[in-house]
């Protein structure tokens, strides 16, 4: 049995705002990502969860790239490392970050499988209870014993949960969830496999989100979508109800653009529809 995600389960985990409500309070994300191929992936995740309602964004990327995510926006805070690839020195200039910050995005950008720090930054990350959202570069098989049990969300696609699980999803929907649930359940974390429709599970519930467009296509909506997870983890939303959630949210905002623009939209296009969708959840406290 699953659930379908709506509109109700993102208003559970949407962090209410304080009148007097600081700089910092309202959660801070970072973003470990990027290479000489893929300077983008990284800024939109950060983009993503700033767009969200999160007051800071950082991203850790190698040096030769910072100036041109610079370029794209004075929003994010970025860090240069030294090294092409996220080799463990690299890494440990980047977890000098993880004190300040609530959530983590950890693959957007990177080579899958071949960046050494990865390991490093998810086990510093775990210990220090972050919420982590990993995606692309970083789902490969081995990272499954060091995210087993933690606040981590794993977001593959079809083909990137074949790479990580060795299993092939079929495409009839109640067979996907049966198969995600039962990887969720086995290696005890939480998975939003990107799809037509999304299915997530933690191994003891399981959600589909039927929101979204066909117009979803263009490369960096998954990027996106895990700014937004890392967004509600960072407001304290469990791993399970922070996937479905952003699901919900990243599909919605799909349907806004596909309706003005159709089957040209651009990844970029998403975020300027992502606080529309999120505004009706705003709320002030005392």
């Amino acid at each position: 049995m699953y659930r379908v995600v709506d509109e109700n389960l993102v208003r559970e985990c949407v962090k209410p705002r304080r009148t007097s409500s600081h700089k910092g309070e309202n959660g801070s994300v970072l973003v470990v990502g990027g290479s000489w191929m893929y300077h983008g992936a990284p800024f939109l995740a950060a983009m993503a969860a700033l767009r969200c309602g999160v007051d800071l964004a950082y991203i850790a990327a190698p040096e030769k790239i910072t100036h041109s995510i610079r370029a794209l926006s004075p929003a994010v805070i970025v860090i240069p490392l030294t090294d092409m690839r996220l080799t463990k020195g690299a890494a440990r200039r980047a977890l000098k970050l993880l004190p300040k910050v609530d959530s983590i995005v950890i693959g957007p950008g990177l080579v899958s499988g071949s960046e050494p720090g990865i390991e490093l930054v998810v086990d510093e990350a775990a210990a220090l209870g972050k919420g982590m959202v990993l995606d692309a570069g970083a789902l490969y098989p081995e990272i499954l014993k060091h995210v087993r049990g933690r606040r981590a969300v794993l977001t593959p696609h079809a083909g990137e949960f074949r790479r990580v699980f060795g299993i092939e999803v079929s495409n009839v929907l109640e067979d996907r969830v049966k198969t995600v649930s039962e990887q969720a359940r086995k290696h005890n974390i939480t998975i939003l496999l990107k799809g037509w429709i999304d299915v997530i599970s933690d191994g003891v519930e399981a959600a589909v989100n039927k929101s979204g467009s066909p117009a979803m296509t263009a490369g960096g909506t998954g990027d996106i979508l895990s700014g937004i997870v890392a967004a509600f983890l960072a407001w304290g939303a469990d791993p399970f109800k922070a996937a479905a959630s952003a699901a919900w949210v990243n599909g919605r905002a799909g349907e806004l653009v596909a309706e003005r623009l159709g089957f040209h939209m651009i990844a970029t296009d998403l975020l300027d529809a992502i606080p529309l969708i999120m505004k009706k959840f705003d709320r002030v406290v005392d």
